[in-house]
């Protein structure tokens, strides 16, 4: 104990530097920009598409990791002489305004419109209990 007694001890807990709800809402919030980046390519007639990373074996046995093109897949579809878009976190679909999992545009010019109050709205704290709840179910269903 002699070696330590130089040293100014402490108790302390370490506690996560990141709050969980803020995470989740930065989660979403990059999810709705990439989303305005699909957005741009649909009109552009293209894909978007972003590099991942695969890691599998290679034929000695070894970890190898690989880099190649994936599609993101747009949250917005054409229905109805329209176009309906939803709100993602993660592979689900959030529920809006009580058991409403769609916002429903005319064109597909509105869509921007869509996302950026989609945005505006997770900035805010709006889908916080939206979150909340998918997570829940995730949960059970797993």
């Amino acid at each position: 104990m002699s070696q330590l007694t130089k040293f100014n001890l402490a108790t302390v807990s370490k506690a996560p530097d990141d709050d969980p709800v803020i995470a989740r809402r930065s989660k979403l919030i990059a999810a709705i920009d990439e989303q305005a980046k699909v957005l741009a390519a649909v009109k552009d007639g293209g894909e978007y598409r972003v590099e991942a990373r695969k890691v599998s074996k290679s034929e000695t046995g070894e970890r190898e990791v690989t880099k190649h093109a994936k599609v993101v897949r747009p949250w917005f579809f054409e229905k109805d002489n329209g176009w309906y878009v939803h709100c993602r976190y993660g592979s689900r679909v959030l529920n809006l305004h009580g058991k409403s999992n769609a916002i429903f545009v005319e064109k597909l010019d509105q869509v921007a419109d869509v996302l950026v109050a989609l945005r505006a709205a997770t900035k805010d704290g709006e889908f916080d209990k939206a979150i909340a709840s998918t997570m829940r179910s995730a949960a059970k269903a797993s």
